[in-house]
């Protein structure tokens, strides 16, 4: 008798003790301890599902479908240097041999900075620093802003923020730069070539290239990313879309998402949010 209360009992401590784990198991898997994410999203309180922007205007093609990923949120929330002096480009398999530009953004709503990738991106990058250091960018609105999705500038039509032909506009044919030591035309419309290289894709706080979905149709115009819309990468097998990404936001991210957060009118801003400089450090 007695060895039979002896093996009950010993049953009963090894019920008990495999609940014990089973219960703090699924407790870490709740909370997240052994990850970390289920702390990112109680400490942002954020959701970031994208929403659908409607018809397209003529410079940026698709609309917004899909759920962003948390975790990819929070990394542009980090505190991050001025310049990336070496880092590995993502998906690239290069390491950058030399610091990359950072560009300062003055808005009527705060400043943010970018890096902008130089090395990565040599064509589309040196077209953008171009148009900064020229002045074109200043004075300009942003003209399409939707919250969850990003933020679209640089058509030169939106200095008049009441414009209906902002988001039509570029640079005029015939300007220049020089890449390598090989002059860059802008033509068509002030458009240069796509730039299908750094497979970069367009997560949180990105920018990349505005276009009307036709080959070589980007020229001054582009978006800031507040989600993680990787169906606009031009390396997604899945979507047609093909916009190329040639920086990422590295300081003041919550005054682009802010910007994207303004009261509309069909998407455009109904107090004008203007870019009164961009400066590159």
């Amino acid at each position: 008798m007695s060895s039979k209360l002896v093996g009950v009992a010993c049953m009963a401590t090894i019920t008990l003790w495999a609940a014990g784990v089973a219960t703090q198991a699924f407790t870490v898997a709740l909370t997240g301890r052994s990850t970390g994410t289920r702390q990112i999203t109680l400490d942002h309180e954020v959701n970031l599902q994208a929403s659908a922007p409607g018809l397209p205007s003529a410079s940026f093609g698709l609309a917004a479908v899909g759920v962003v990923s948390i975790v990819g949120f929070a990394t542009i929330r980090r505190p991050a240097l001025k310049r990336s002096k070496s880092r590995s480009a993502s998906n690239s398999g290069r390491t950058l041999l030399r610091a990359n530009p950072v560009a300062k953004f003055e808005t009527t709503m705060g400043s943010f900075k970018a890096e902008i990738y130089l090395e990565e991106m040599p064509i589309t990058a040196t077209n953008f620093i171009d148009l900064s250091n020229s002045g074109f960018y200043n004075g300009l609105h942003f003209h399409r802003v939707i919250p969850g999705f990003m933020a679209q500038f640089g058509c030169p039509y939106s200095k008049d923020p009441n414009s209906r032909r902002a988001g039509t506009g570029g640079p005029s044919d015939g300007t220049s730069f020089q890449v390598g030591g090989k002059e860059i035309v802008r033509q068509g419309g002030g458009n240069i070539p796509d730039e299908f290289t750094a497979k970069f894709t367009n997560a949180p706080g990105t920018l990349s290239m505005a276009n009307t979905g036709r080959p070589n149709s980007g020229g001054s115009q582009f978006f800031m990313n507040v989600a993680d819309n990787n169906f606009l990468d031009f390396f997604n097998p899945q979507t047609p879309s093909k916009h190329p990404v040639f920086g990422k936001i590295i300081e003041g991210f919550d005054v682009v998402k802010q910007i994207t957060e303004t009261r509309t009118q069909n998407d455009c801003p109904i107090t004008p949010v203007q870019m009164t400089s961009i400066t590159i450090e």
